[in-house]
């Protein structure tokens, strides 16, 4: 499996709308057909030290291997999500793992 789990950090002074336009948009990414598992989560109410809630958004998504997030990359609902929705953010980290 490949994992590629992305934190997004909305910049300060957005509209609802605007939030909601990134919100659908990170939703949108789920119907890519080579996705298998995937989620779109905010920050729990958590707190301990090594927990980091500074992001606004996440999505995580799971390949059955690299293949299947090589296809996700260069997707159409990939680019429109990045051109219409990144001017919206001010961060983006991403992590990928694959099973060990």
């Amino acid at each position: 499996m490949f994992v590629h789990h992305v934190f997004f950090w909305l910049r300060e002074g957005l509209g609802n709308e605007e939030i909601q336009k990134v919100e659908e948009g990170i939703k949108s990414l789920l119907s890519i057909e080579a996705v298998k598992y995937g989620d779109v989560g905010k920050p729990a109410d958590t707190d301990r030290p090594v927990i980091d809630r500074s992001y606004s958004y996440s999505l995580l998504t799971v390949f059955e291997d690299k293949d299947g997030h090589d296809i996700y990359q260069p997707h159409p609902t990939h680019k429109k999500f990045i051109e219409e929705c990144s001017p919206f953010w001010s961060k983006v980290l991403i992590y990928d793992s694959e099973t060990a």
